[in-house]
């Protein structure tokens, strides 16, 4: 049977005949030869008849599979893994799946550069977005699969393991540290990591759902960075609704990063990124609005990559506005300005997978979100953001619920016409009046 693309932007990755309600992954990870024994259950429940099922698992090898406790025999299709099940599965069945894998982990190197598990100078960071759970998990990896996820790692004394969920268990051994994380709110594949360290928790006095890992003699220039996390917290909460996870763990890692890295209640920071500086303070509140926007609210399909990216950039403005640094209106002129002086050559709601992470799509994105704004007003605007992250919490969103949702608040306003400009259209719209 020919294999049906779940997403044409990441066509090798995700299965729409099955979704596993919940992973178990138990690793032992070996640092200084960067090797991983893993083993994990897999809850799977069918979504149409199979025989098979396709996982996603690059780099690594399963040299064990049972189903519903009996060995099955596993295949290798195009960068797919196949595992045959004993019998045929009738859509709606449940299964349990156990695999034994490992191997010397490493980034997946593809269209969107280093994605996936990756050696740091002295640890392990992982990189989920957008196909890179496949490094370290077999996984049906696909934004539009979300499920709960136990995770059990042990790796070298000395270092701690920061992984998404809350910390159930932490157990000592001579050579060894265990650490078992539970992450109860349904996650994307691309939002699971683990972070491993020589972290030790630098403690906040105030609130701002706050846990912070970083290596020892980081304490004061990470306090100082984060300094305004609990104002942040406050005026999103504000603005968006309740926080949608339990808390929210930074790690800061001791090397420079590109970019800081997005997880669900969790964001992975460089060293470089430690500033009061509004580049690095931007940074800090678009990862931290990825919880509502992306962890909570996640996009069904890649092409809808705008509900977060677009949403976090937005979030910025609100923080720079709320915070009196700079007023919105400032920040969305001089985006409109940014990307008049480039090339309108893309549809911010389809950009292309060559172009998803585009910043065309940030900026565009939050102007779409600035354009609903000036036309609904505030109170209107607001009321219904909020209404959007609790009415979708932990659930799948795309542009069309969206564009709904938004003309459920808004009467009296061309609600498709903007969107249809903003995102549909190549050419940049007039700057909102």
């Amino acid at each position: 049977m020919p294999h049906r693309i779940l997403d044409e932007y990441t066509k090798h990755y995700g299965s729409g005949s099955y979704t596993v309600e919940h992973y178990d992954v138990n690793l032992v990870v070996k640092l200084a030869s960067n090797h991983l024994d893993g083993r994990a259950t897999l809850r799977i429940r069918a979504l149409e008849d199979l025989n098979e099922i396709e996982l996603n698992l690059n780099g690594l090898k399963i040299v064990k599979a049972t189903c519903q406790g009996r060995k099955v025999s596993v295949s290798k299709k195009h960068h797919r893994v196949v595992v045959a099940t004993p019998s045929r599965v009738k859509a709606g069945e449940q299964i349990e799946l156990q695999l034994r894998y490992g191997g010397n982990p490493s980034v997946d190197n593809g269209q969107w550069g280093e994605v996936g598990w990756e050696e740091l100078t002295d640890g392990i960071l992982v990189s989920g977005q957008p196909v890179g759970a496949s490094t370290w998990f077999p996984c049906n990896d696909h934004p539009s699969h979300k499920s709960s996820y136990r995770f059990e790692v042990s790796t070298d004394a000395g270092y701690r393991v920061v992984a998404n969920g809350e910390l159930m268990n932490h157990r000592r051994s001579a050579s060894r540290n265990t650490w078992v994380y539970e992450q109860r709110e349904p996650m994307a594949t691309y939002l699971a990591t683990l972070q491993i360290g020589r972290y030790t928790e630098i403690s906040f006095d105030r609130g701002g759902h706050l846990l912070a890992y970083s290596v020892p003699g980081n304490d004061l220039a990470v306090r100082g960075a984060f300094a305004k996390q609990a104002d942040m917290a406050q005026i999103f909460e504000l603005k968006f609704g309740p926080y949608p996870f339990e808390d929210y763990k930074i790690v800061v890692v001791d090397d420079d990063l590109e970019i800081p890295l997005e997880a669900q209640g969790m964001s992975i920071f460089g060293r470089n990124h430690l500033s009061l500086d509004w580049e690095a303070q931007r940074l800090i509140a678009h990862e931290f609005a990825h919880q509502w926007f992306g962890n909570s609210l996640t996009p069904e399909r890649w092409k809808d990559i705008w509900l977060n990216e677009g949403f976090a950039c937005f979030s910025e403005w609100v923080y720079s506005d709320q915070a009196k640094i700079m007023s919105l209106e400032q920040r969305a002129r001089t985006a409109w300005e940014m990307l008049d002086g480039l090339p309108q050559d893309l549809q911010v709601g389809d950009p292309g997978p060559e172009d998803m992470f585009d910043d065309r799509v940030y900026k565009r994105g939050a102007l779409t979100l600035y354009a609903l704004l000036t036309a609904l007003g505030d109170k209107t605007f607001y009321a219904m953001l909020q209404d959007w992250t609790s009415t979708y919490q932990h659930a799948s969103v795309n542009t069309e619920k969206f564009a709904k949702h938004v003309k459920k608040h808004a009467t009296n306003v061309d609600v498709e016409g903007i969107l249809t400009a903003w995102l549909t259209e190549q050419r940049l719209p007039d700057f909102p009046a």
